[in-house]
């Protein structure tokens, strides 16, 4: 009887201990498959760097915490400058690719439209942020801008195809429009009482809301395929 007993004591143990081992197994093979801590650099003017906004309420926090609640392991670096051009951003990229970034996304020439740069000097000027950004072997997504009639239909046209034009040439990931939460509310006053600050130029809390909430599910698409790659 008592060796009997011992016998169950031990095969008991055994199973307990073979089960230890199991268990201390997983995290070695589970580690592989935990997403690491992605960067990405938010590379942009006052739209990115939140001109105006409490700094919780601006565009990069709002992007980030959004993307985290959808499970990315990701932290946004604001890198936009207010009153930054397309030519200043071509001025800066190379120093603020640092080495813990692994991602850009580059949403300038709100200000080349606001004063009516040439199109031609934008476009070339976008061309070297994405060839600086490549050529640290990142991936780039592209955000669009969309002028109004301020300047006449042919300015519109030649403007409004920088964006896909460069990201075709490019191989950059590609987005149409910054703003395109607002505009697809189709109605000015609307989006200029509820969605926008007094200068009428600069979007509030809210309207940041509807922004990310419009970008942010091509930034994720964007942080998966990098990943992935």
């Amino acid at each position: 009887m008592q060796k009997a007993f011992h016998a169950l004591i031990s095969k008991a143990y055994g199973r307990v201990a073979a089960i230890s081992r199991m268990l201390l197994l997983f995290p070695v093979i589970a580690a592989p498959a935990m997403a690491e801590n992605m960067t990405l650099l938010a590379f942009g003017d006052s739209l990115t760097q939140g001109y105006g906004l409490e700094v919780e309420e601006g565009f990069v926090p709002q992007l980030e915490a959004w993307l985290r609640e959808r499970g990315a392991e990701v932290t946004v670096i604001n890198g936009g400058v207010s009153g930054d051009t397309t030519a200043g951003g071509a001025a800066r990229i190379a120093w603020s690719l640092t080495d813990d970034v692994d991602a850009v996304m580059v949403t300038l020439g709100g200000n080349d439209l606001l004063r009516g740069l040439s199109p031609d000097q934008t476009r070339a000027n976008l061309a070297r942020i994405i060839a600086a950004v490549q050529a640290r072997d990142l991936p780039v997504l592209l955000v669009g801008m969309k002028a109004t009639g301020n300047f006449g239909a042919a300015y519109k046209a030649k403007f409004d195809a920088i964006y896909p034009e460069l990201a075709a040439e490019t191989g950059a990931a590609f987005f149409p429009h910054f703003l395109q939460g607002l505009v697809d509310l189709g109605d000015q006053q609307l989006v200029l009482r509820d969605y926008m600050q007094p200068d009428a130029t600069h979007p509030n809390a809210a309207g940041v809301t509807r922004i990310v909430n419009h970008i942010g599910p091509a930034v994720l698409k964007f942080l998966d395929q990098t990943e992935s790659n």
